[in-house]
């Protein structure tokens, strides 16, 4: 569980530095899928930590997946919003509400009560068909990514940030269902559904931080790496809980997921609420509140 909330933080921390390196690039030609904007973004020193982060907080998520349901895993990595918010506060100078660590202590006490009740990992080891239904999803998940291009920003950030947490969550899934490195298993349709979800994650997330908001793109992202896994790990992998305490986990995972999805909707970096006017500012509306540019 140390883990899973270190790879939290990571995860977290890095979402607000690829934000602030995303929105100073150049915008590409605004579909869902812009490996151009990728490469763009990843010449800035922030965009660069952030993936050192992401790199570092991808290893303590598969540890944590090694030992842990992935429910229990999946709502300690959606807490990341938490962390998001509160560094966002920092670096995009929006002051948090007392709603906002209200929703930060709901969190907190969502993934208490998973740590108290998640049992070991499951036992299940999934099937062939499973694999190929997660290479599935993730060529999905490229392609409503490039539709999302469509959109209009506030709900492009959301569709991305969701079809990107899919893509992550096919990541969690295929970690369950790779044994080792092996040659053996290059024939296992899971490594490559790792692969494509994870780069379809990555892609479609930069593009959904590039316009919009922070805290929706990663609504969007907690809601497609929780539900999802959660249900395929009770389902096939066998994911259980400790004894008598099924209640307390279900609890658990809906009060952190909610906690999260409460910062997404009350913490918008880009609307300027609760900002503080910087020196010399303007006092008329919308005085002070940082701009997408910003």
């Amino acid at each position: 569980m140390i883990c899973a909330l270190g790879a939290a933080i990571c995860f977290g921390t890095a979402s607000v530095l690829q934000a602030v390196a995303a929105r100073a690039t150049e915008p590409g030609t605004g579909s869902g899928v812009d490996a151009a904007l990728f490469l763009r973004a990843v010449r800035q020193w922030r965009y660069l930590v952030g993936l050192g982060l992401d790199g570092a907080g991808f290893v303590l998520q598969i540890v944590a997946l090694r030992h842990l349901p992935i429910y229990a895993v999946g709502a300690a990595m959606a807490s990341s919003l938490a962390v998001t918010a509160v560094v966002a506060a920092r670096l995009l100078h929006v002051r948090l509400s007392g709603r906002e660590w209200g929703a930060v202590a709901v969190v907190c006490a969502g993934l208490l009560m998973l740590g108290l009740a998640s049992g070991a990992e499951g036992s299940g080891t999934g099937s062939t068909a499973l694999g190929f239904g997660l290479l599935a999803a993730a060529a999905l998940v490229l392609l409503v990514g490039a539709a999302a291009g469509r959109l209009p920003d506030g709900p492009r950030a959301l569709v991305l940030g969701l079809a990107a947490g899919t893509g992550f969550g096919v990541v969690e899934v295929a970690v369950r269902l790779i044994d080792s490195l092996t040659p053996r298993e290059f024939a296992n349709p899971a490594l490559y559904a790792l692969l494509l979800g994870g780069a379809a994650g990555f892609l479609l997330l930069t593009s959904a931080l590039q316009r919009g908001s922070v805290t929706a793109a990663t609504a969007g992202l907690v809601l497609g790496e929780t539900v999802g896994p959660a249900l395929v790990g009770v389902i096939w992998l066998g994911d259980r809980t400790r004894e008598g305490l099924t209640w307390l986990a279900i609890l658990g995972f809906a009060v952190a997921v909610a906690g999260s999805l409460a910062l997404s909707r009350f913490g918008e970096p880009e609307s300027g609420a609760g900002a503080e006017p910087g020196p010399g500012a303007d006092s008329g509306p919308g005085a002070g509140a940082p701009t997408r540019d910003s």
